[in-house]
């Protein structure tokens, strides 16, 4: 039986960061991950360039039974910390829209960095394996040949499976005692239902709108795919809608009331349709006018008509019968329970010598690289515990 400070399980984000953090604090650590190779989720990320932190990171872009659990670990070791970490290693990068930093060149790069920093740090690495039988006993805990007083459920939820992702982490807390908030899929595109099957034939189209699902709002692109919705707005408002409620999509963001009143002034003889297909794509203009069915010129159609036509471009109302689920959601929604972990450090607070970090705990960031930051934040906190 060998023996180390901690035994992390999971070599994707979080589990990196917290096993370089404590290695060159000084601990001997080992690392576990039953694929292959670490970083699996990070090498595909961000169409291979790995969108690795958002600049405008802050508490309310997060997902949590407990909104304020993130606070201490973000505010600890922020977006710029990180992004100090990619400059010391010589990583180029760029920032794309909404403050979304990515690598010039690989997501390479940013796995590469984080298994230098463990070898600065003397971390073990154990790849290609399954973790086996966990043992709990006189304050150690046992994994294969390994004993440690301290193990670090780094091994996240259950989203992409075919990248080898489980519920390993929710089965084992729960093994421990530690309540569950049930996953959802989060991040994932919404499926339509049968009635609604002329929008999924748009398969293809994409346009700018604002997406909405109750008080949440996200500006950016919509895509209609061949099941239903997709797209970066989507995807935002996907992690705030449940089943059974519908989502508003307004089609024409940023325009001033009465802009169709205005153009029957400015162009009597224009059509609805006209108005549309000056905004949209042809495809979706054609369809959203036969929807509203308000034909011939704008002069011959009452204002009152008009002004209905806005509101319901404004709130397009989507009812989805669904979203693609794990196989198809970036993230997770919900996991280890905030309830049950220290802020500070993120150890269980009835399990001495337990901690939980990255997806497998109930906080989920919107797209745009602030899961990875809150993977760095939560390992690092972690790492310095440990």
């Amino acid at each position: 039986m060998t023996r180390y400070d901690a035994i992390i399980l999971g070599g994707g984000a979080a589990g990196l960061m917290c096993a370089a953090i404590a290695g060159q604090r000084g601990r001997r650590v080992l690392l576990l991950d039953h694929a292959g190779e670490v970083g699996k989720k990070i090498l595909i990320s961000g169409g291979g360039r790995c969108n690795f932190t958002n600049i405008h990171t802050a508490p309310d872009r997060y997902l949590s039974a407990n909104p304020h659990f993130a606070k201490s670990a973000l505010g600890r070791y922020t977006a710029q910390d990180f992004l100090a970490l990619v400059e010391r290693h010589g990583i180029a990068w760029h920032e794309k829209t909404l403050g979304q930093l990515f690598c010039d060149g690989s997501a390479r790069q940013i796995v590469d960095m984080l298994l230098d920093e463990c070898a600065r740090g003397q971390v073990e690495i154990r790849t290609g394996r399954g973790v086996g039988a966990i043992d709990h006993a006189d304050g150690r805990y046992r994994v294969g040949d390994a004993e440690a007083p301290a193990l670090v459920i780094a091994t996240g939820g259950p989203s992409i499976p075919k990248m080898g992702a489980t519920g390993f982490a929710y089965d084992l807390a729960r093994r421990f005692g530690l309540k569950v908030i049930e996953p959802r899929p989060a991040l994932v595109p919404l499926t339509l239902p049968p009635d609604q099957a002329l929008f999924r034939e748009l398969s293809g189209v994409s346009t700018d709108v604002v997406a909405r699902a109750g008080k949440a709002a996200f500006p950016e692109a919509a895509l209609f795919t061949h099941r239903g919705l997709s797209g970066p707005a989507i995807l935002q408002i996907s992690s705030y809608w449940r089943h059974g409620e519908a989502i508003g999509i307004d089609f024409l963001p940023g325009r001033s009331p009465n802009w169709l009143i205005e153009a029957k002034r400015a162009a009597p003889r224009t059509t609805v349709r006209k108005c549309l297909a000056e905004a949209l794509p042809a495809r979706l203009a054609e369809t959203l006018a036969e929807q509203i069915a308000l034909p011939g010129d704008l002069t011959n159609l009452p204002d009152r008509k008009l002004q209905e036509a806005e509101r319901r471009l404004a709130a397009w109302p989507f009812l989805p019968n669904g979203t693609e689920g794990f196989a198809k959601a970036e993230v997770t929604i919900g996991g280890i329970s905030t309830a049950e972990l220290s802020s500070q450090t993120m150890a269980a607070r009835k399990v001495p010598g337990l901690y939980a970090i990255g997806e497998a705990v109930d906080v989920t960031g919107w797209l745009g690289g602030y899961n990875f930051q809150w993977a760095w934040a939560s390992g690092w906190a972690a790492g310095q515990a440990l």
